[in-house]
């Protein structure tokens, strides 16, 4: 017992507890203090681990604390790459600069493995308002969660490293990406990529790296490298492209604006050209400043033994299963589970010493063997298609007669219901100020939401909103349908895709129920778009790893052939050309030569299933359907614009609240009005016509004399009206007779008594009336002059409004 005290107490204490029972237990025994000074126990106590974990900590510092830097040319610009000089303490860390925009990357990974059966990595990649020399609008003004844009940022970081860690390194890693300068010109995503190859490099983290990443835009036909916020509105194609060694690709995402298959393969092959630059330089810094790599305590791989043994009990039974074409999703899953157990079984029994991941690992081996075999060398796949061959694919469209639009796109057991809903311009998304200032999109209007619930793969699950996988499939489906659909739409376009079954490719299967969708609901966009996965088995080269000697691409894959593949390369376009492509390759890079197969084979897919879904709508409608919204455009003169709108807006909050429109101001004399069904237009129409209806009913002429009536006496004038439903306006003082008057009452005017008044017009700052009683006291001659339409507040729809206005 008091070894033990001695022994936690010899640490630096955290709190005030041990303080005190620290000091309580030597001033009672004096004698104990000399103990604490022993070699011995500290070598044996928590105080030594702790000096032993500062020297590492130290030693690490050290290690890291020789600065270096290297550089890249990129046209008038330089990549600069440096490390040593900030976060030594992580296990490798790296700065990127480009023009004026700066990115840290840190890397970390624990010596101690984890519990998990899978790769446990984790990217962060945080956008600081700081860095834009912002402060967050945020009730806290601080960075609260994450945006959308950092969350998809971090899968793309996530796909280009994850296949380049080695098999069975299962240990907790984490990139942090932060961002500490941009600029607005040079986009901060592409730096991060390259930071987090370099600080993985750098690190004694096992990692078989480095790789290159950059933008590749595409402007009037010429390839651009890494182009900035200027050229890249107005490039049609905007392609991350992460390569590694030997012009492999690693990874690839874009968005394009139906740019033909020639000019997209021309400009994957000229950003892993420049990819390979960027390898060279971090590799020269890993050269001069990088640490050893460490041995892992534990690979988790499956000895040889056991896999041999699996392979001899359940070969033939897995053969049996993925041979059987009868069997679905449900059933062959069903079919392997059973051998699985039997297997995993009889493996316990005879290697009792096992872990239980090697014996599930073993299996998994062996299955995965067989599967890629079948493929391989019999050239079926285990439904029964060849290997360039389409689902059984079936359409539907205008499902539900209240919905705007609407489709149902199944492909063999995946199944997407899409469905088009409008809003007013108001509801577009609004980004926050980081992403604003690096995309230089403020809002957008049209949106498409994935979701995936459980129950499309015969699961429970909680409903809690959506996760990353989804955030980055609607991502990928909304690229492929945003080039298509019209820039000035006087809507707000949400589009949701919900995944009712799915057996694979559920993301381009969106692609395809949303293009329906949109044509259903009148949407004039330039072109149908269809998308398809293509998947990836291949056979390494024995004598060396790296090289692959033989491939097949599979054609729209199931879920079983992504899990079991190196490839899910998915590609979204419409007859023409490409609008959307995202390669997640897992393995450490594939040649040229595959990807380009890829493309065209993806494109012959895309062109089939276009023709199918041509069979169920052809084209958008020409009207939208009867019970869509409505909008329409009311022309105010700025002179009756205070009686349109209302004290503070009044009338404005009562018409959207009896009639349910959105209004909102166009410019200084139209406001546009949106009615979520004609019904409620024609309540908004009937609103506005009796708030303006004196407006409408009468025409004063210039110069012209009325007789007034007095409804109200004031001490600066008197209140006239000029008709009876006319709103009373001012007749001041000043205007009333040539002599100084100071009260009406000194005139003796009365309220209801006539006068006779002149009709000046109206004033042109504020619209008011303006009448004088003055100059009818002696004659003069006036000029009588009609007033035009604009004088009159007008309501209908944008192009009658136009058109009323241009004649």
């Amino acid at each position: 017992r008091v070894y033990w005290e001695v022994c936690v107490m010899a640490a630096p204490c955290v709190g005030a507890m041990k303080l005190l029972k620290f000091s309580g237990f030597c001033s009672s025994s004096p004698w104990r203090l000399s103990a604490l000074r022993s070699p011995l126990l500290w070598k044996s106590g928590t105080g030594w681990r702790r000096q032993q974990l500062r020297r590492t900590h130290q030693h690490l510092w050290a290690s890291n604390a020789v600065q270096g830097r290297v550089s890249v040319d990129q046209g008038s610009r330089k990549l600069e790459i440096s490390t040593g000089k900030l976060a030594r303490f992580a296990d490798g860390c790296a700065m990127v600069q480009l023009g004026d925009t700066s990115v840290m990357v840190t890397a970390v990974s624990k010596t101690k493995p984890t519990s998990s059966q899978f790769m446990p990595l984790v990217v962060d990649y945080r956008q600081k308002a700081a860095a834009a020399g912002r402060i967050p609008t945020t009730y806290l003004r601080r960075e609260i969660g994450y945006t959308d844009n950092e969350i998809l940022t971090s899968r793309v970081i996530d796909r280009s490293i994850r296949p380049l860690f080695p098999s069975g390194y299962f240990y907790d890693t984490q990139i942090v990406c932060n961002l500490l300068a941009v600029d607005g010109v040079n986009d901060p995503d592409i730096l991060a990529i390259n930071g987090a190859s370099a600080a993985l490099a750098l690190s004694d983290i096992p990692w078989n790296g480095p790789i290159g990443a950059v933008r590749v835009g595409l402007v009037d036909g010429e390839v651009v490298i890494n182009p900035t916020q200027k050229e890249m509105t107005l490039s049609t194609l905007n392609l991350v492209l992460t390569g590694g060694l030997h012009n492999q690709v690693v990874m690839m995402e874009a968005a394009a604006e139906n740019v033909l298959q020639q000019d997209f393969c021309h400009a994957v092959k000229m950003g892993i050209k420049h990819t390979q630059q960027i390898i060279l330089a971090i590799q020269q810094l890993v050269s001069e400043h990088g640490n050893p790599k460490r041995t892992p305590q534990k690979m988790f791989v499956p000895s040889t033994e056991i896999v041999e043994i699996a392979r001899q009990l359940a070969s033939e039974k897995v053969r049996g299963v993925f041979s059987d074409f009868t069997h679905d999703k449900v059933s062959r899953d069903d079919a392997i589970n059973k051998v699985r157990l039997e297997t995993e079984e009889q493996l316990r029994d005879k290697f009792s010493e096992a872990e239980p991941y090697e014996v599930m690992e073993a299996f998994n081996v062996v299955s995965r063997e067989v599967f890629r075999n079948i493929i391989m060398n019999e050239y079926l796949r285990c439904d029964g298609r060849d290997l360039r061959s389409l689902r059984n694919i079936s359409c539907e469209v205008d499902m539900y007669k209240p919905l705007h639009g609407s489709a149902l796109f199944q492909r063999g057991q995946t199944q997407v219901l899409c469905t088009v809903a409008f809003d007013s311009v108001e509801s577009s998304i609004k980004t926050d100020l980081i992403t604003t200032l690096i995309s230089g999109v403020k809002e957008k209007n049209f949106m498409l939401h994935y979701e995936f619930p459980p129950y499309a793969t015969n699961e429970i699950g909680k409903l809690v909103g959506q996760n990353r996988r989804e955030l980055g499939h609607g991502a990928l489906a909304e690229k492929a349908l945003k080039s298509v659909v019209p820039k000035e739409y006087p809507f707000t376009i949400r589009v949701t895709a919900e995944v009712l079954e799915s057996n694979g490719s559920s993301s381009m299967a969106s692609v395809c129920a949303g293009s329906m969708a949109l044509m259903d609901a009148g949407v004039p966009i330039s072109a149908p778009v269809a998308g398809v996965a293509v998947g990836l088995i291949t056979k390494k080269n024995l004598d060396k790893p790296t090289e692959i000697e033989d491939y097949r691409l599979l054609t729209d894959i199931l879920g079983i052939e992504d899990y079991n593949g190196d490839m899910d390369f998915k590609m979204a376009g419409t007859n023409k050309g490409i609008t959307a492509l995202q390669a997640d390759i897992k393995i450490a890079g594939l040649p040229l030569k595959i990807i380009m197969e890829a493309i065209q084979q993806a494109s012959v897919a895309k062109k089939e299933i276009l023709s199918i879904m041509s069979k169920a709508i052809t084209k958008p409608r020409e009207k939208r359907k009867e019970n869509g919204p409505v909008v329409e455009t009311v022309t105010v003169p700025v002179s009756k614009r205070a009686r349109f709108v209302g004290p503070g807006g009044y009338n404005l909050r009562k018409l959207q609240a009896q009639t349910g429109v959105t209004v909102s101001q166009v410019d200084e004399e139209t406001f546009s009005v949106f009615a979520p069904t004609p019904h409620a237009m024609h309540e908004a129409s009937e609103f506005i016509s009796e708030l303006c209806k004196d407006d409408q009913e009468q025409q004063l002429e210039f110069g012209a004399v009325y007789t007034a009536t007095i409804t109200e006496i004031r001490e600066i004038g008197v209140m006239v009206k000029l008709y009876p439903n006319m709103t009373a306006v001012l007749l001041h003082n000043s205007q009333l007779d040539h002599r100084r008057v100071r009260h009406p009452s000194a005139i003796g005017l009365e309220v209801g008594q006539q006068i006779q008044v002149k009709y000046f017009g109206r004033d042109p700052t504020d619209g008011r009336m303006r009448l004088s009683r003055k100059v009818l006291q002696s004659p003069a001659a006036t000029v009588v002059k009609n007033l035009s339409d604009k004088s009159s507040i007008v309501i209908g729809t944008r192009d009658s409004a136009a058109s009323s206005a241009s004649s």
